[in-house]
């Protein structure tokens, strides 16, 4: 092997020796990386402030975020700090997967644009029909994705 090369085998190496452990599909999230060196969760949406104010703001790069492998943007030095205090309070639900799609065995992207929050916790939805149809049953499709989670988490999307 040339020494070109092999600098550069080592240089991955290493990179995957401290990249953080997470199974294949745990968390849905954009593809590439942040600067912080993780993949982007939420499609850079503030998950602070959905729970905190109700509302959707597009997050920042210079307010970023990690938890469990997964960069999050925010949308102030406030709402980053909250989160940095407490991160499983704001993270989305499911890894950030659709909860209606998780409720039947599936992992769909979680757009943030079609979201609810039910008693402190985010939920994302594939699209507004699917977010619409999670209307008509909310607590039934939390309690089924929450059964079902437990099964498909380490799963990888394709395999469902």
């Amino acid at each position: 092997m040339n020494q070109p090369v092999l600098l550069l085998t080592l240089a991955l190496a290493s990179l995957v020796s401290i990249a953080p452990a997470r199974a294949v599909d745990e968390y849905n999230t954009a593809p590439g990386l942040t600067a912080a060196g993780a993949p982007l969760g939420l499609h850079g949406v503030d998950p602070v402030a959905f729970i905190e104010l109700g509302n959707r703001l597009d997050g920042s790069a210079a307010y970023t975020g990690t938890h469990d492998g997964v960069a999050y943007y925010f949308s102030s030095q406030d709402s980053l700090d909250k989160f940095q205090g407490s991160p499983e309070r704001y993270v989305p639900q499911f890894g950030g997967f659709c909860a209606l799609g998780v409720s039947v065995n599936k992992k769909f992207d979680g757009d943030p644009r079609f979201a609810a929050v039910e008693k402190g916790k985010l939920y994302v939805f594939l699209n507004e029909g699917v977010f619409n149809a999670f209307q008509k049953d909310r607590a039934g499709t939390i309690r089924k994705a929450n059964a079902n989670w437990k099964q498909i988490r380490h799963a990888a999307a394709n395999s469902l």
